[in-house]
């Protein structure tokens, strides 16, 4: 079994900073790529920043130059650093993986998610 915990998210006012962080644990062999999607009331679940299986990272243009995601390989552990935030960053922020199991299965895992308001 697998787990994303995910931890972070919280109300701020517009351009302010949160730090997201998703630990994942369990029978892990290895995290082929991590990252972190978000939904909006309303909207579909988007990419927001994400590290590719090459090794790449990939973020959504919106964020770009705002978020900066980063990882602890050693803690198996993503983060998410938002700045300048806006309240149309409000959304549910996912914590997304394709993981390698120790049973050999690879899999998709998503974590609970975690809050994150923008507002005056």
């Amino acid at each position: 079994q697998v787990q994303l915990g995910e931890s972070g998210g919280g109300l701020v006012q517009p351009g302010g900073s949160l730090r997201l962080s998703c630990a994942a644990s369990g029978s892990i062999f290895s995290i082929y790529a991590m990252g972190w999607y978000r939904q909006a009331p309303g909207k579909q679940r988007e990419l927001v920043a994400a590290f590719t299986t090459g090794g790449s990272t990939n973020y959504a243009d919106s964020v770009k130059g705002r978020f900066t995601i980063s990882r602890d390989n050693a803690k198996n552990t993503v983060y998410l650093q938002m700045n300048s935030l806006k309240p149309e960053d409000t959304a549910v922020y996912y914590c997304n993986a394709l993981i390698l199991g120790t049973d050999w299965r690879t899999a998709d895992y998503w974590g609970q998610g975690t809050q994150v308001t923008v507002s005056s």
